[in-house]
Parts: structure tokens; C-alpha cells; sequence
């Protein structure tokens, strides 16, 4: 159980370290009552991207407390349905009359507190989905890149299509294989996103010369992927990949190791991020490959307290006996985001004024450095999206059980240190 002793345990050493290395600390000049609503999937099929919210808004409120200042965090629950999130993001905006809102975790739930916050003219910070879906799924013709345009009160930080489609290849390319790749991409916003033919991965692995076999949009907690295992099976797939819910990845794995089908290579977003969900798998999960947003072994610090990630990690499982998980790093760097942003907002109760101070942000953070205007970008992204680094990991089992995730592609940011060698399913 997390007990305010076993916080301040852990911190102690981080805050004794910013003081020591003249790390440049977040703007917290604002001495008023700051109000934060906090959005997330703590229940539900994607329960799994939340199970560090306790800790880390825990944390944060000490963290405040120990710096002087005066915040408030009301906490949302999107129970993974779009519908409840935007239904919360009203609730906070009129109901608790916080001063910004922060929303994590895949586009079911930020897409819709963004969309609602732009519309009610509340400053919005979101993170942990691709930007494509985030930015481009909120627009009013998805499909006319003419008619898009950037938004006022609403930003987000995390990769794209672009890097995850990068690092995926970089790891396949360390294994021989006859290039036929198998897609599973469900109808969601990351599914409809990883699987378009303009913006997704088809075009990308045409133009490296893979073949693609996708077999269409199926619904997320589907019980049957038998089509699916024959179609790849039929197209003697060596590859698969796509962005699937814990649940499924369950369910297809165990069907597909039932009926035959023996890929060299499986590269799954999304559900492949948690250890609970390899766990579930037994021997199966041995190196089941994903992406890495966020690890104890990235080089970065928190702006709030000064630890190093291996610090934060270790703080997570000594307070909740558990093994740390990727959520962490970006739940904390929101927080970071707002005591920054407030501190340096003219005044923290105009939307407009806070919207602004997020816009000129340019802040170290635990997930890396954070600035928005980013000219790398496409310009009709620039305004509202700020990058963050990919890279790529497998799953490998532990002599004594359970797993590690072992980074072995940093082609994008080779800052972050190699554990190992991709290596091909047994």
C-alpha cells in the first residue's frame, strides 16, 4: 500500500539531486489555487494504461506541497468508452471549474476531453496516443487534409505514425524473412489510423518492398480471429503486426498458437506495452516485440523533483510491490507540463492566457525535452503536437519467471541504450 512515508522515502534523494545539479526547475511563481482535472481508462479494457494514476497523482500532489504549492487534482475515470470521457471532460470543466485538464491514454479518451475542451475553451493537454489519430480524428473531414485546422486550447505530446512504422522496420530488418506481413487492426481511432492507405503503414511498407495482408476492421473484443489466422496462414505470413487491446492480443495469441500459425516476427502495439498482459501469456510472450515510449534506463529527469527514470520506476514498485509500466513516465510529464505552464501563465484563470503559456512551453521532462512549434513536423501539426522518442523492445523471459522488455532498436533516438540483439520467435 503507498503510505505518505514511503513517498517521501523515495523522493527525498530525487529533491537532494535537483538541488545538488542546478537542474533548471519548472516555472511555479504562481502562488493561487491551481485546479487540475485529470482524465484516464482506470477501468475497463484499457485499465492498464491507468494503474499508475494513484501513484503518480499521488505523488504529484507531495511534490506541490513540498515546493509551496497549492493544487487540487480531481480525477476522472473514462471507464475506456469515449463517450464517458467527454462526458467527465463537461463535468470538470463545468461542474468542477478546474483551470486545465490533462487526458491520457489511446484516442478513445483523449480525442474526446480534447474536443470537448476546445469547444468549452478549456486549455487541454493530452498525451499517450499517436498524433495522427489525435490531431487528424478530431478534425471535421478527417479525409480532407485541406480543411484541417489547429486548435485553439487543446495540445499533445507523443510520437507518430512515422516513428513507430520506422522503429517496427528497424526491428524486423535485423531478421531474415520473406517480407509478407500480416495486419490486425481494429475499428478504433489507433486501428482506422495504423491502417490507412495515405497516413498509416500500407503505403510505408509498399514503399520498403513488404507485402501487406489486411484482412479488414475488426471490433475490439472480438472472442473468434480464426479469419484472420487463416488469411495470414494462407499468405504465409513471416510478420505480424497491429495495434490490438490487452484482451485481444490474449485471445488472438492463444488461437493462433492453437491453429498453426508460426510467424518469425510479432510486433503489436499497444497491448504488448504492459507486463501484465505478456504475463497472461506464460512462455508464449518470449519475444513478442513492441514499442518503448518509456523505460527505467532513459536518460532523462523529472523537472519537478530531479530523478532519474531508474528512481521513478524503483519509487513505483517500492510503493505498489509492482513491476513498473510505461504510463508513468508521460502521467508524471503531465504534471510537470502544468505546474510549468501555470506558473508562467499571466493569469491562471483566462483559458486563453493558460492555452498561450502551453504554446511557449520548452521544458526537460521525464520523457524527454517537450516544446510545441516544432518545425519537423507537418506545418498544419506544429501548433498543437510536440514529439517525443520511439524506440523498440521484446519481451524476454527472466530465469527466475516473468519478463523483461529488452530495447533493441534505437534507430530514432540512440540516446536511449540498447539491452540486446532483436531475436526471432521460437
Amino acid at each position: 500500500m503507498f503510505t505518505r512515508r514511503k513517498f517521501l522515502k523515495t523522493t527525498a534523494a530525487g529533491g537532494a539531486v535537483l538541488a545538488a545539479s542546478g537542474l533548471a526547475a519548472p516555472a511555479i511563481a504562481q502562488t493561487a489555487k491551481v485546479k487540475l482535472g485529470y482524465v484516464s481508462p482506470q477501468t475497463g479494457p484499457l485499465a492498464a494504461f491507468g494503474e499508475a494514476d494513484t501513484f503518480v497523482v499521488t505523488n504529484f500532489l507531495e511534490i506541490a506541497k513540498q515546493l509551496g504549492l497549492d493544487y487540487e487534482v480531481v480525477v476522472k475515470d473514462s471507464q475506456s468508452n469515449p463517450n464517458r470521457a467527454a462526458e467527465v471532460a463537461k463535468e470538470l470543466i463545468v461542474d468542477d471549474e478546474v483551470n486545465l485538464v490533462l487526458v491520457s491514454s489511446t484516442p478513445e479518451t483523449t480525442n474526446p476531453v480534447s474536443t470537448t475542451c476546445e469547444a468549452e475553451e478549456m486549455p487541454c493537454i493530452s498525451t499517450v496516443a499517436p498524433w495522427q489519430p489525435w490531431f487528424i480524428g478530431q478534425q471535421g473531414n478527417p479525409g480532407d487534409p485541406a480543411s484541417w485546422k489547429p486548435f485553439n486550447y487543446a495540445y499533445h505530446f507523443f510520437w507518430g505514425l512515422e516513428d513507430i512504422i520506422a522503429v517496427f522496420t528497424g526491428m524486423w530488418s535485423q531478421i531474415e524473412t520473406n517480407k509478407k506481413v500480416g495486419g490486425l487492426f481494429p475499428n478504433d481511432g489507433d486501428g482506422n489510423a495504423w491502417g490507412d492507405k495515405v497516413v498509416g503503414f500500407p503505403p510505408v511498407l509498399e514503399k520498403l518492398g513488404y507485402s501487406l495482408t489486411d484482412t479488414g476492421r475488426y471490433q475490439n473484443l472480438t472472442d473468434d480471429f480464426s479469419a484472420q489466422i487463416n488469411a495470414f496462414k494462407q499468405a504465409e505470413t513471416e510478420i505480424l503486426t497491429g495495434v490490438m487491446i490487452p484482451p485481444d492480443l490474449t485471445t488472438f495469441w492463444n488461437q493462433a498458437k492453437q491453429q498453426g500459425l508460426k510467424p518469425k516476427i510479432a510486433s503489436i502495439g499497444k497491448a504488448l506495452l504492459f507486463p501484465q498482459t505478456v504475463d497472461t501469456l506464460g512462455d508464449g510472450g518470449h519475444n513478442l516485440s513492441t514499442e518503448v515510449w518509456w523505460t527505467p534506463s532513459h536518460p532523462f529527469k523529472s523537472s519537478l523533483t530531479g530523478q532519474t527514470a531508474q528512481e521513478v520506476a524503483d519509487a513505483f514498485r517500492e510503493a505498489t510491490g509492482g513491476p513498473w509500466t510505461q504510463p508513468i513516465g508521460f502521467a508524471h510529464a503531465l504534471f510537470e507540463l502544468a505546474v510549468d505552464v501555470m506558473g508562467r501563465a499571466e493569469d491562471i484563470g483566462d483559458g486563453a492566457s493558460v492555452a498561450k503559456a502551453i504554446g511557449e512551453t520548452k521544458l526537460n521532462t521525464l520523457v524527454g525535452p517537450i516544446a510545441w512549434n516544432n518545425d519537423k513536423l507537418p506545418p498544419f501539426a506544429q501548433k498543437n503536437v510536440a514529439k517525443t522518442p520511439l524506440v523498440g523492445g521484446q519481451w524476454r523471459l527472466k530465469s527466475g519467471g516473468g519478463y523483461d522488455l529488452v530495447v533493441v532498436e534505437n534507430g530514432l533516438a540512440p540516446n536511449v541504450p540498447l539491452g540486446g540483439k532483436m531475436e526471432a520467435l521460437g
